[in-house]
């Protein structure tokens, strides 16, 4: 929470409201953090914030994760670039976490950074798309189970995101809202036909337009990420770098976004061969 945060400093009774946890427990949880230079009270505002000895964590971080921390660097430099907010996603099982958000706040999508979601349809396409063959059949089955019509969109899906060489996410904020909403609620306490609609809803929000940047003559259509992989030195896709535009966006700007994208992650995925170099992409 105080992560999420950024620079706004919390009061006692916000962390008490937010996290819906006793005084008691957060007072004590606060003065372990404290005590532990985790997290900092101002002695006259009364308020918290992340501590010191974070930053020790964050410079071990970037010494101990280089090609998380070149994909940082990456959408901070798109970020500056194309004037909209940048992200890094990074795959954890079967979740996905933003492990960092660059760029204007007022643009970032809800729930991030730190969330999880999972990696399941309509989410991290732009990393299905090159996994493995065992772990696209995998997502592919998360969204479509064994529904062939489901199975082959989603299939078509990631076929053409390959051939263009990044993902783009078409649905409207207001609709990646609702698909956050859906994929949140735990399928196992709903009836078996409410979770196979939800299912089918999901597939649905994921292959809307994915085909419309075919047709360069069409009108601007909104687009809330522009995503592509980073990939290791074992030549495995680890992450993915984003730019969230959140606005109409023609054909031209999409592939000009795309191909600033791409130069990023594949001059990444390519040191990554060589880490040394990583610290020169940095």
């Amino acid at each position: 929470m105080l992560a999420r945060s950024a620079h706004a400093r919390l009061r006692f009774s916000d962390i008490v409201r937010e996290l819906d946890l006793t005084q008691a427990t957060v007072h004590a949880i606060l003065k372990t953090l404290c005590d532990r230079g985790w997290a900092s009270r101002d002695p006259v505002t009364k308020t918290f914030a992340l501590g010191p000895a974070l930053a020790v964590v964050g410079a071990r971080m970037d010494t101990a994760r280089p090609l998380a921390h070149a994909a940082r660097s990456a959408a901070l430099r798109l970020s500056r670039d194309v004037g909209y907010a940048g992200s890094v996603v990074e795959r954890f099982g079967d979740s996905l976490v933003v492990t960092a958000f660059e760029g204007d706040s007022a643009t970032q999508p809800s729930g991030i950074p730190g969330d999880r979601i999972p990696y399941a349809p309509p989410f991290g396409v732009a990393l299905a798309a090159w996994d493995t063959d065992e772990e696209q059949r995998a997502w592919i089955r998360r969204g479509a189970g064994d529904n062939p019509d489901r199975i082959q969109r989603l299939d078509q899906v990631l076929q053409h995101t390959r051939e263009r060489g990044f993902d783009v996410d078409w649905t409207t904020p207001a609709l990646a809202q609702a698909v956050q909403m859906v994929a949140t609620l735990d399928g196992n306490e709903m009836p078996t036909p409410v979770r196979h609609i939800m299912d089918q809803l999901l597939v649905e929000f994921t292959t809307i337009g994915f085909l419309s940047d075919d047709n360069p003559g069409r009108r601007k259509q909104p687009v809330v990420t522009i995503a592509a992989p980073v990939f290791d030195r074992r030549g495995q896709v680890a992450m993915m770098v984003a730019v969230h535009p959140l606005s109409p966006l023609n054909a031209r700007q999409i592939r000009v976004i795309g191909r600033k994208l791409t130069d990023e992650t594949t001059a990444i995925s390519e040191s990554a061969q060589h880490p040394e170099a990583l610290h020169r992409v940095v």
